[in-house]
């Protein structure tokens, strides 16, 4: 069982992001840009070297591609979930299935790596704290990873083995300074190896209490063993096309391998964030959010009109709600949608408050009725579209007296025969009068 072992405060940030996590499905959340709102506060070194613990011995490629899949945490999970649904797709199968994904290539090459996406996957606040300190600090975190590699060789701890080499070399930085820096490449550069190890023996004594160092143990790490704990090896094919330029302080593409991996056709070996794979998680920092701001806005106007979308749907009427429904159907007074309520518009013929014509009228007549009359009228109850009234009390009386005139027009026998009045209803109706 994984586990990791960090300060009160990054704790809180992982329940932070297992929140936002929560929060990714509900449209129009406001935590989703709350962060890109924030202030920009540079990790020290203190905390970069808590961040890289536990990938700074990785081969170099390997650990290349863990920082740029950092930066996609949404991705990386799916991916995650993926592998482990698929653990026999491997070589050529897996680049086939990899093309129908719609994930970053630095996610898609991870699923050559079981154990590095099973650790990104277990660990979500620090795989997001790793990828915001990388896309804001890259020469920070990778200079922090040659730190933690001169302690672990200082300390005895780096040496090379059957499964990865360890070379020193002396480069000349862009400032022109001289500086030696520890390079690891596999054994074999068909089969890669990923190490686990325990960050507070494989550097030597920890020199920072107050940061302690995250760490991850895979499914059958015993603690005790050797320094370096090495998985099952993996033929990478194609999937390793990461490197780190440690001049430049920056990562960078084998054009070669990466095309024959990813099937594509790229011609510029260095590595640009793509905003568009960063999907709902918003960016730490203002200066970052700047910079890949076009993602950030896409963000804040799809969650904004998702949350508007869904308020509409809301008070969308039911389907068939272009008719007028029947009787039977229309809700109750005192339960009115709100959309029954707004007084119809002037291009609205009058016959929507008129009772329907007299042909429609005999079907609906009770049987008890004197056979020479025309059958009754509708009862109050089911006649159509009773409640347009509503607060046009006045319109509704002038509709209602041009209506009897028209009815004494139809019927077949004088008006003088008739009642001269009608029982009211028992209720009262919409639009502030009675009927006669």
């Amino acid at each position: 069982m994984s586990r990791v072992r960090v300060s009160f405060r990054s704790t809180l940030f992982y329940l932070a992001f297992a929140l936002i996590s929560l929060l990714l499905a509900v449209p129009g959340s406001p935590v989703l840009a709350a962060t890109a709102d924030t202030a920009d506060q540079p990790l020290s070194h203190k905390q970069l070297e808590q961040l890289v613990a536990p990938i700074a011995l990785h081969p170099d490629s390997l650990l290349s591609q863990i920082l740029m899949a950092s930066t996609y945490p949404l991705e990386v999970v799916q991916a995650a979930r993926w592998s482990k649904e698929n653990p026999k797709v491997t070589g050529e199968a897996l680049e086939a299935a990899m093309e129908k994904q719609p994930w970053d290539p630095s996610v898609k090459s991870l699923t050559a790596f079981p154990q590095a996406l099973q650790m990104m996957n277990d660990e979500l606040g620090w795989m997001q704290q790793l990828g915001d300190a990388f896309l804001a600090q890259q020469e920070g975190v990778l200079d922090a990873v040659q730190r933690l590699r001169a302690r672990a060789d200082e300390a005895g701890n780096l040496k090379t083995t059957k499964e990865q080499r360890v070379e020193k070399e002396t480069v000349t930085a862009e400032s022109g300074k001289q500086e030696t820096i520890i390079i690891l490449e596999p054994a074999d550069p068909k089969v890669i190896y990923v190490p686990a190890y325990d960050p507070v023996v494989i550097y030597g004594p920890w020199l920072y209490p107050a940061y302690p160092p995250y760490y991850w143990y895979p499914p059958g790490y015993v603690a005790g063993r050797p320094l370096f704990w090495f998985a099952t090896g993996v033929i990478v094919g194609r999937a390793l096309w990461g490197r780190c330029d440690w001049r430049r302080r920056s990562v960078n593409i084998n054009i070669n391998t990466y095309n024959a991996f990813n099937r594509t056709r790229i011609t510029n070996p260095k590595w640009n964030h793509n905003p568009k794979h960063r999907r709902a998680v918003p960016y730490k920092g203002r200066d970052v959010a700047k910079r890949y701001g076009k993602g950030t806005r896409d963000v804040r106007s799809r969650e904004k009109f998702r949350g508007r979308a869904e308020a509409g749907r809301r008070d969308l009427p039911r389907p068939g709600t272009g008719q007028r429904p029947a009787a039977g159907q229309r809700p109750a007074a005192g339960k009115l949608p709100g959309a029954v309520q707004r007084p119809a518009t002037p291009q609205r013929p009058s016959a929507a408050v008129r009772p329907a014509v007299p042909a429609t009228r005999p079907a609906q007549r009770p049987a008890t009725r004197p056979a020479q009359r025309p059958t009754a009228r509708p009862s109050p109850a089911k006649r159509p579209a009773a409640y347009q009234g509503l607060g046009k009390g006045k319109q509704v009386r002038t509709h209602s007296t041009r209506g009897r005139q028209s009815r004494t027009v139809s019927r077949s026998r004088p008006a003088s025969a008739r009642p001269a009045s009608r029982p009211s209803p028992s209720r009262s109706r919409g639009g502030g009068g009675r009927r006669r």
